[in-house]
């Protein structure tokens, strides 16, 4: 059994299902930005959107980190955004495995919705490079945990 737990407690384990991805090596910025985007989807719309972000057809919306980020094409709620490849293949991976947890607990695949998707910075891996006159600078690698938890709808939105 893992020794890590969800952030969310208190669920239905009977209509849920739940995936996570830990220690990732993906930038946590971009993995939240993705994550903040497909919450609420359904998971066949997810797929395809993350498919789309992989293949740079549409851009991630970045609502907090904003900084010298430039301005994308066929953007609804935010001006600015990114194509995060690496984020979304591996979002998209956690995902699947979430589907095929709700398939292996006998869920109905095609209504199911991301209910919860989250990502916070994980360990940090330390290294140093070595500079000038014998000293070095830290150069450190953040690591990104991703949680996704699907839910069977109704038939018209409502959750059950």
């Amino acid at each position: 059994m893992p020794k890590f737990g969800y952030s969310v407690v208190e669920l239905d384990t009977e209509k849920t299902a739940k995936a996570s991805g830990r220690e990732l090596k993906i930038s946590p910025k971009h993995a939240r930005e993705v994550c903040k985007t497909i919450k609420g989807m359904r998971t066949d719309k997810a797929k395809q959107y993350l498919e789309q972000v992989i293949a740079k057809k549409r851009p991630v919306p970045f609502r907090r980190f904003t900084k010298k980020v430039g301005h994308r094409h066929g953007m609804q709620k935010a001006m600015v955004g990114k194509y995060p490849v690496k984020a979304a293949t591996r979002i998209l991976k956690v995902l699947e495995s979430a589907e095929g947890n709700a398939e292996f607990k006998g869920l109905d695949t095609e209504r199911l919705r991301v209910v919860h998707a989250s990502a916070y910075p994980g360990i940090k891996l330390k290294r140093a490079i070595p500079r000038a006159f014998g000293r070095s600078s830290p150069k450190n690698r953040v690591l990104t945990h991703v949680e996704i938890l699907l839910r069977e709808i109704e038939e018209q939105g409502e959750v059950v």
